[in-house]
């Protein structure tokens, strides 16, 4: 058994539930992390599916956007079940209600109209490029969290950290990275999916009158739709988790932050954001999901303590939706979206990027949020001015992006 084998099957048996993937020397001199005065930590949550950011921060005073929704739009701020607001243009969805004290206390900022600059409105290609960092270029094998911490002094083993089935492409890479499986991954079934209230109905309306079939067809297609949807839903999502059990996954990452593994990066996913149908407004498939995911950062910030102010935690997802939502009362796949970033040091109570309006002549290809912010540029904010970085450093996590513009995050 050599070195690496030892100190693997070591790590093993010291935690079962960890698994350690990676190829990176597992032999690391005390590092410089810790003898520093500041720990910087970076979590990276991934919202896959491609969730509707126009209804998570609300361009309230757009006529065009209550124009293009007639009903999943999120009310202006002062209405029943309005948007919360954040200043004179824009409003938090209401489900997000836990994280306004985030706001408020100057920890929780956005970059709307943000994104990648590919076209694609694929969700595996969009996720790809905003996993690696290398928009169009789909032979990049490692992705820019993993990199990152090649530019980081070396820490044990536990130092990049991803919970969920498997390390994710942003993670991998070289550096040794290490994976928590998800405590639960149950697929969670509502009641009228349920196959014996599916049958009583069945018997109760299989006869040939007009009502009889009516049900028949409603049931039929139902079903055809569902199935569908269901299929790209955990497709786009690759696997993750829905966000309802988010605060005890989130709760135990908050636990490797401020424990003894000195862990500094991290990532998750939650899945289920692919919105085509029954999305909802104010309340609905969308909010319930948006408030598991805003009550459990909100918990993870609690749970963080101290180690929160030396921790940013970013919210990203591949791509936006359709400014006009489909005839199935949802959105489909768009183009520029929003991102949140949250922490301590977090210059807050900001909106940043350029906002480029909704009217139809300044719409993406006629339908889409314009992007005016690369995910790159909000990000190597965050490296340099959070995570210490310097241009050669971000160049190798970055190869071959050059910043357009210098976000004052921190």
């Amino acid at each position: 058994m050599n070195r690496r084998h030892f100190l693997r099957y070591g790590t093993l048996a010291g935690a079962s539930s960890l698994l350690a993937v990676g190829t990176r020397d597992l032999w690391f001199p005390h590092h410089a992390w810790g003898q520093s005065r500041r720990s910087p930590r970076l979590i990276v949550i991934l919202l896959r599916g491609a969730v509707d950011g126009l209804n998570v921060v609300v361009p309230y005073r757009e006529s065009a956007y209550y124009e293009a929704r007639p009903s999943v739009a999120i009310p202006q701020p002062g209405q029943p079940q309005g948007a919360l607001p954040l200043n004179n243009q824009f409003g938090l969805h209401p489900a997000l209600e836990a994280l306004m004290p985030l706001w408020k206390a100057g920890q929780l900022a956005f970059v709307h109209a943000c994104g990648s600059p590919d076209a694609t409105r694929s969700h595996f290609d969009a996720q790809d490029y905003m996993e690696t960092g290398i928009p169009g270029n789909k032979r990049i094998k490692d992705g820019w969290l993993n990199r990152l911490l090649a530019n980081l002094p070396a820490g044990p083993i536990t130092q990049a950290v991803n919970i969920g089935a498997q390390t994710p492409l942003i993670l991998s890479g070289s550096q040794q990275v290490t994976t928590l499986p998800l405590g639960k991954k149950a697929v969670r079934r509502q009641s009228i999916d349920n196959i014996p209230v599916q049958e009583a109905f069945d018997r109760l309306y299989q006869g040939d009158n007009a009502l009889a079939k009516a049900y028949q067809r409603g049931r039929q297609a139902r079903t055809a739709l569902l199935a569908e949807f269901n299929t790209e839903m955990m497709q786009a999502s690759k696997g993750a988790p829905s966000p309802v059990n988010a605060a005890s996954d989130l709760n135990r990452l908050a636990k490797l932050m401020t424990g003894k593994t000195q862990t500094q990066v991290a990532s998750i996913s939650f899945g289920n954001w692919d919105t085509h149908v029954n999305q909802g407004s104010s309340q609905g498939p969308l909010a319930n999901r948006l408030r598991s995911l805003g009550e459990g950062i909100q918990q993870l910030t609690q749970a963080l303590g101290s180690t929160f102010n030396d921790t940013t935690i970013v919210v990203m997802s591949e791509f936006g939706r359709t400014v006009g939502e489909n005839g199935n009362q949802g959105t489909d796949h768009g183009h520029g979206n929003v991102m949140w970033i949250l922490g301590g040091q977090v210059n807050g109570q900001q909106v940043y990027g350029n906002w480029p309006g909704l009217a139809e002549t300044q719409l993406y290809q006629g339908r889409d949020l314009a992007v005016t912010t690369d995910f790159r540029d909000a990000i190597a904010s965050i490296l340099t001015q959070h995570m210490g970085l310097n241009s050669t450093q971000l160049a190798q996590v970055f190869p071959g992006h050059s910043v357009q513009q210098t976000l004052p995050i921190f």
